[in-house]
């Protein structure tokens, strides 16, 4: 039997409403000892607050929600006192001396998921939804907590078992006279599977959570004394790096995070592109031509010819002979010209919304994207042999099931729910 736990699932007091969730199988035993006659489950009612002394320690709402139609599968109570700190304390003490415990972090969704109310997606999608910063983020979290991701994942899984069933049959009855040793079926088998990679490559295609969380990575770059260090501070709209007009003043990248309607975008100052024998400055070139290779998009600022993902754009537009873009650059660029800075940002906003979250096309984390890789891979099997078929069926569906949780090991469990708050 598992222990009864309590938490504080409210944010921290004072506040105006404290609520204090207790889960386990003794639960409405706590409960009634601490707020005497429980009411009807899911219906509110004030209740008296006592402790095991008889002291009144709050007038709260109890609600009462019987297991396993819970949200952790068990037995779960929800106390909805005053939200001053001595009040939480209080009740937190009387259920102490009942012998219940505090949860761990994250520990009532992780007994949902072990008492299979939610699927191991729905889990990582509400601990991406706590951390969510930008709407992008939220919503891009939803379909993993709506169940979006599980719902597809669980299609994917139907149709694999489906046709191992067909190949499975063709193995185990192959000598029967009601199982014809068909080639044909496998072939069958073979292009059901190649057009499931198919829709599980395109799903890979849409940029994961940790990309939406991180932000599209736009690096600032070109030769020294560009006007780099000015444009980063214009796009961040705040000073975050040294100007200055000597050149080499930046020898290392230096990031601005900002949020442009509802998606987080990384800013990324370098140092400029030059040949040098000064090793420090050396050292920075070559961060800078990290930063470029590892950019989602580059804003380039030299007047040659820019990497192949840049927007090409001249910088000092101010200065005489420097009005218009020359040919194949997209604007031009100056710190007295406000607006130049907005043509810039509208660019910049086409290109990330290409790498943006799209309603079509459910956002996968890390881990779940590896799986989804590994499952393609085996689907894109292009053999014809029955039992090299079916090994490879196997194999697509134990990296799937896993997505869902079914071999999910406890030192995963341990690092996912550690990253949630106290009372969830």
């Amino acid at each position: 039997m598992t222990e009864t736990i309590y938490a504080l699932s409210s944010g921290q007091p004072p506040a105006a409403i404290a609520v204090i969730r207790i889960s386990g199988a003794g639960a409405l035993a706590a409960a009634e000892a601490i707020a005497g006659r429980l009411p009807p489950p899911r219906r509110a009612a004030v209740r008296a607050l006592r402790d095991d002394g008889g002291d009144l320690l709050d007038q709260a709402l109890v609600l009462v929600f019987p297991g396993p139609a819970s949200a952790t599968g068990e037995d779960l109570v929800e106390l909805h006192c005053h939200g001053g700190r001595a009040v939480v304390s209080a009740v937190g003490v009387a259920l102490d001396q009942l012998g219940l415990r505090r949860a761990h972090p994250g520990e009532f969704t992780r007994r949902a998921l072990a008492n299979g109310r939610i699927d191991l997606a729905q889990a990582e999608g509400l601990a991406d939804l706590l951390e969510a910063e930008t709407e992008a983020q939220r919503r891009a979290a939803l379909d993993g907590v709506e169940g979006r991701v599980g719902a597809m994942i669980g299609t994917w899984l139907t149709r694999v078992a489906a046709l191992s069933a067909t190949v499975e049959a063709t193995l185990d009855f192959a000598d029967d006279d009601d199982v014809a040793d068909d080639p044909a079926k496998i072939v069958a088998v073979g292009a059901a599977m190649g057009a499931l990679s198919d829709e599980i490559e395109a799903v890979l295609a849409a940029p994961s959570v940790e990309r939406l969380r991180d932000g599209v990575r736009v690096v600032v770059a070109g030769p020294p004394n560009a006007g780099k260090s000015t444009l980063l501070n214009l796009l961040a709209e705040r000073e975050v790096a040294i100007v200055s007009p000597i050149a080499g003043t930046t020898r290392d990248r230096i990031e601005a995070a900002v949020t442009r309607d509802g998606q987080a975008i990384l800013l990324v100052d370098t140092a400029g592109l030059t040949a040098t024998d000064d090793v420090v400055e050396a050292i920075g070139v070559e961060r800078a031509r990290d930063a470029i290779a590892s950019a989602d998009l580059v804003v380039w600022l030299g007047d040659d010819t820019p990497p192949p993902n840049a927007i090409w754009v001249r910088s000092r537009s101010d200065l005489p002979g420097r009005h218009d873009p020359m040919p194949g650059q997209h604007l031009t660029f100056s710190r007295t010209d406000p607006s130049s800075v907005s043509r810039l940002w509208v660019l910049i906003a086409e290109r990330a919304a290409l790498l943006a979250y799209r309603s079509d096309r459910p956002a996968l984390r890390e881990r779940q994207r590896a799986a989804c890789r590994s499952a393609r891979r085996a689907l894109a099997c292009r053999s014809h042999d029955p039992i090299l078929v079916a090994e490879h069926l196997r194999h697509a569906h134990a990296a799937l099931a896993g997505l869902l949780g079914v071999d999910a090991t406890e030192a995963m469990l341990d690092q996912l729910f550690a990253r949630f708050c106290i009372g969830k």
